[in-house]
């Protein structure tokens, strides 16, 4: 074997190297974006959820509750 196809083996062998780290990381990051899409579909139901109370409890607030309101003088 002479140097220079030494070199190209040595060359080949960290390219698969690096090919086979970059494979590892993108299936990892393919795991976290898919979580994190779960996630923000999650929050998105939860926001959905609590707007609509949000809106029951400012629909019957206002004349249930008189207490509650500031005196006029104020």
């Amino acid at each position: 074997m002479s140097g220079s196809t030494q070199s190209l083996e040595r060359r080949i062998d960290e390219l698969e190297s690096q090919l086979t780290f970059q494979d590892g990381l993108i299936d990892s990051l393919n795991i976290t974006v898919a979580k994190q899409d779960r996630e923000i579909l999650e929050l998105k139901h939860q926001f959905g959820r609590i707007s609509e109370r949000l809106k029951e409890i400012g629909d019957t607030s206002p004349g249930a509750m008189p207490q509650d309101e500031t005196p006029p003088h104020y």
